[in-house]
């Protein structure tokens, strides 16, 4: 069925209570395994129901923040959904403490029973106030990004229309667009300041509630870690800081050199060459067909899957000034049907959704076969390793985009973006353990913390002026910082896993696509570590692992 056509209604949250009520009390009188896990199947076809219309209205939402009907909606489901969230860690605790555990682990697995511990850590009936002004704080934040109205000549933009200019071939346009947005992120200052205190203290007071001591580790809970901790992830950074920021630099500096700068400047880092970011050719349509032709010809499983994107209309990627910014991959369960949002603005970018969130959608359209929903509950330090591998996978393909001449320099330049990307998301990730483990920081004093940790990991960064960003402001425009706590070094753990099936392809491309196909029908049937030793690639937490890639990567 086609985006368009799927029917949306309001899920009646009182009525889905009293059904779900029903089936625990089901549950528990069943009297064998079997029965109980038939009983079980009710609950995911209760669940599916639910899921599709909160994400059909969550979609249409960001597809016109504008909506008075959907924002309604959201607002709606904002308040109600963590209520019935509840209640659905007390229908778990059913299945975890069954008589017939042995049974149930047997068909949906020891993940799942793991899964259902955390989250019986992490939720109770007491906090639900306090998570409905969490989602509602969070949709300011993102309501408030999604305001922009930034004046260019004779055109207004929203943040993800400046892009192409920040990122423009003449210095000056970049610096002009740098300025605009600096005195945007200027003009909400207090706002996202304000935003960022409550929800700091808001997650700091859940989980004292809950028995913690700080947000940190009920942060780690929420983000699904059932088999690595914070010792792995300090292990990690520590790491990043020993041989990956000097490799990162050294990349920025030859950046210096091939623009012919004395100094790089912040505006100036995100440019590959005098010449500019290699852009796409054609129009966002033609975008969009050539990423049809590119999996046509990848692999027959990837044909079918992009077929059944296009014909169902299951893409909406160009920009509209009432868009939501950014871009994401969900998932439809009543439909089988992944969907992938984004906003197209003529950069290289756009060719990265093309890559990207595919390979997400790819892997949520093999997954769909899979009737154990536990399967699809992907921790996202494995569900990034989908995509991120993709933007490699297709690398052969990337003439259909750029040209040849032209693809070449986007594979280079995508390399290196990968490359430098790694200590950033360390310093976004080592940021949010500072303010959750001291919670009493002013906001001053976070955005201090900020500055320190850009001279660990971007040593070379020199901000020219940009008010907002000297000031140590820049993680307020990173919306998982306030949308999705302790999410960012996810990206990280994948990047380096990403890297592996990089190296791995150069080598032998036919044993790496067949892991990669593997790793995303496994889905979360194992644990994370499982997962990468079954596909046969490194843990990126165990030492001397990050020096082996960085080696490999020199030779790329």
């Amino acid at each position: 069925m086609k985006f368009k056509d799927m029917p949306y209604e309001r899920i009646d949250f009182a009525k889905a209570k009293a059904e779900l009520s029903e089936i625990m009390e089901k549950s528990k009188a069943a009297k064998s395994g079997a029965e109980q896990f038939e009983i079980h199947k009710m609950f995911y076809r209760l669940n599916d129901k639910i899921q599709t219309q909160v994400t059909l209205c969550s979609i249409r939402h960001t597809i016109d923040t504008t909506d008075e009907f959907y924002e309604k909606e959201q607002n709606y489901y904002d308040e109600q959904i963590p209520e019935y969230s509840n209640l659905c860690v007390e229908y778990q605790k059913i299945l975890f403490h069954s008589p017939y555990r042995e049974v149930l682990e047997e068909k949906i697995g020891q993940v799942a029973f793991k899964n259902m511990e955390i989250a019986m850590k992490s939720v109770s009936e007491e906090i639900i106030p306090l998570m409905q002004e969490e989602n509602t704080l969070v949709t300011e934040y993102e309501k408030l990004l999604a305001s922009a109205k930034i004046s260019w000549g004779e055109e207004t933009l929203n943040l993800s229309l400046l892009t192409p200019y920040l990122k423009h071939k003449d210095a000056k346009i970049r610096r002009e667009a740098q300025e605009k947005q600096n005195e945007f992120f200027l003009s909400i200052q207090d706002k996202l300041d304000e935003l960022y205190d409550k929800l700091v203290k808001n997650r700091t007071l859940q989980a004292k509630k809950l028995g913690f001591e700080t947000y940190t580790p009920l942060g780690y809970l929420r983000m699904q870690r059932n088999c690595y901790g914070r010792e792995e992830i300090e292990n990690l950074r520590r790491q990043v800081k020993e041989v990956w920021v000097p490799f990162a630099e050294s990349i920025f500096e030859k950046r210096k050199e091939r623009l012919g700068l004395s100094k790089l400047s912040y505006a100036d880092e995100v440019v590959y060459s005098p010449k500019g970011n290699p852009q796409p050719e054609g129009t966002p349509e033609e975008i969009l067909q050539a990423g049809q032709r590119m999996y046509e010809e990848l692999s027959s499983e990837t044909k079918e899957f992009f077929d059944f994107m296009m014909e169902n209309e299951l893409l909406d990627v160009f920009g509209r000034k009432t868009k939501a910014v950014g871009g994401y991959m969900t998932y439809i369960p009543d439909y089988k049907a992944p969907f992938i949002f984004a906003n197209f603005n003529g950069t290289s970018g756009d060719v990265d959704v093309m890559t990207h969130e595919c390979g997400h959608a790819f892997q949520g359209y093999l997954a769909a076969a899979d009737p154990i929903r536990e399967h699809a509950d992907i921790g996202m330090e494995t569900a990034e390793i989908h995509s991120m591998s993709m933007e490699f996978f297709t690398e052969p393909w990337y003439k259909l985009f750029f040209g040849k001449e032209t693809a070449q320099e986007y594979t280079d330049m995508h390399l290196e973006d990968a490359v430098i990307f790694v200590p950033y998301g360390c310093m976004v990730d080592e940021f949010q353990h500072i303010v959750y483990d001291n919670p009493e920081l002013t906001p001053q004093e976070r955005k201090q913390a900020w500055k320190d940790l850009e001279k660990v990991y971007k040593p070379h960064l020199f901000y020219d002026g940009l008010e907002f960003f000297e000031n140590g402001c820049f993680w307020q425009k990173q919306h998982h910082i306030y949308s999705f706590p302790l999410y960012y070094i996810d990206y990280v753990i994948a990047q380096l896993c990403a890297f592996e099936y990089k190296i791995w392809m150069d080598k032998d491309r036919e044993a790496a696509w067949k892991s990669y196909l593997k790793l995303c029908k496994m889905s979360a049937s194992k644990f994370h570590t499982e997962l990468l030793e079954e596909a046969g690639l490194e843990t990126p937490f165990k030492s001397g692992v990050l020096a082996k890639i960085v080696e490999n990567l020199k030779n790329c």
